[in-house]
C-alpha cells in the first residue's frame, strides 16, 4: 500500500467518526455515547464491563448522572399518576394551621367547594391548611390529591388523600402542581407557601402558563406583601402595574370559588 492510499484510508476512517490509527504522541481518546473523554480524562475499561462487573464501588448512586435518572423516574411517576385527573386546582397553605382555626375551616369549605364545581383537589399532601382542603374535597366526594417532598422532618401523607405521589426533588413536585392544575387558590403560609405562590405568579406573568388564575384568602395576612409589590417593587419599576391583576385578594371564600372556577373553566 502506498503512502497516498495509506493517508485515503485514515481520511476516510476519521469521516465515519472511527479512529483506525493513532500517531505517535498523538493524545488518547475514548467516546462513551455522546461524550468525549481525552488526555487524563479518559476512564478505564468500557461502559458494558462497568456495568456488569459486580464488584466496585456504589458511590454511583450519588454522583450527577445517576441523579439525572431518579428525576427522570419522578417526572415519569407523577405524569403517570395525573394524566387522567381531569380539571384541577392546587390549594396552598400552611402545614402549621391548627385543626382548630378558622383558617383550617376554610381550607375544608375551599376543598368542598371546589370539588363541587367539578374540580379535583391538589395540595402538597401534608397536615394543616393542605389537609384541610384535602378533606373538604374528599368529603364533597371530589378527587383528593396530594404531592409530597421528601423532608428531613417527616410530614407524611393525611389521610384524606386518594392519591399521592411522593417527590425528592421541589423542581419536580412544583411542576406537577402548575402542569395538572387549572389555578391557585392560597391560604395563609410560610416560605413554602411564598415559593409556589411566586412560581405561579413567574410563569403567569412570562407567559409560560394561560389562563391561570391565582386568589389570595385573607386580606388581612396578605396586606403587607401586596402593599410591598405595588409601593416597591412596582412603584421603583421591577415590574409592570399591570401585574397587580395576575392576583386576586379576597375574604369571601365563595368569591374565591367564583374567581378561580370562572377564571380557569370546567
Amino acid at each position: 500500500m502506498t503512502s497516498a492510499d495509506s493517508s485515503e484510508g485514515r481520511e476516510n476512517a476519521d469521516r465515519r467518526g472511527q479512529r483506525a490509527y493513532k500517531e505517535p504522541g498523538e493524545p488518547k481518546e475514548q467516546r462513551l455515547g455522546p461524550v468525549v473523554r481525552r488526555r487524563t480524562q479518559v476512564q478505564p475499561g468500557t461502559t458494558d464491563q462497568r456495568l456488569l462487573d459486580t464488584a466496585g464501588p456504589s458511590d454511583f448512586i450519588h454522583q450527577d448522572p445517576w441523579r439525572v435518572m431518579r428525576i427522570q423516574s419522578e417526572f415519569v411517576e407523577g405524569f403517570g399518576a395525573l394524566a387522567e385527573l381531569g380539571p384541577a386546582v392546587s390549594v396552598f397553605g400552611s402545614a402549621r394551621t391548627p385543626v382548630e382555626s378558622p383558617e383550617y375551616e376554610k381550607g375544608v369549605r375551599i376543598g368542598q367547594a371546589l370539588a363541587e364545581a367539578g374540580f379535583a383537589v391538589i395540595t402538597g399532601g401534608g397536615p394543616g391548611a393542605m389537609e384541610a382542603a384535602n378533606k373538604g374535597a374528599l368529603e364533597a366526594g371530589g378527587t383528593s390529591v396530594g404531592l409530597g417532598i421528601e423532608l428531613p422532618f417527616e410530614q407524611g401523607m393525611n389521610k384524606y388523600v386518594d392519591i399521592g405521589v411522593n417527590f425528592r426533588y421541589f423542581f419536580v413536585r412544583k411542576t406537577m402542581f402548575v402542569k395538572y392544575a387549572s389555578g391557585f387558590v392560597v391560604l395563609p403560609g410560610g416560605l413554602g407557601t411564598l415559593d409556589e405562590l411566586f412560581e405561579a405568579l413567574t410563569l403567569t406573568q412570562t407567559k409560560k402558563v394561560t389562563r391561570f388564575p391565582i386568589v389570595l384568602c385573607g386580606t388581612e395576612y396578605w396586606k403587607g406583601l401586596i402593599d410591598w409589590v405595588r409601593d416597591s417593587v412596582i412603584a421603583t419599576g421591577k415590574a409592570s402595574p399591570r401585574d397587580m391583576d395576575l392576583l386576586h385578594v379576597t375574604d369571601d371564600m365563595d368569591e374565591a370559588i367564583d374567581l378561580v372556577t370562572k377564571e380557569a373553566g370546567v
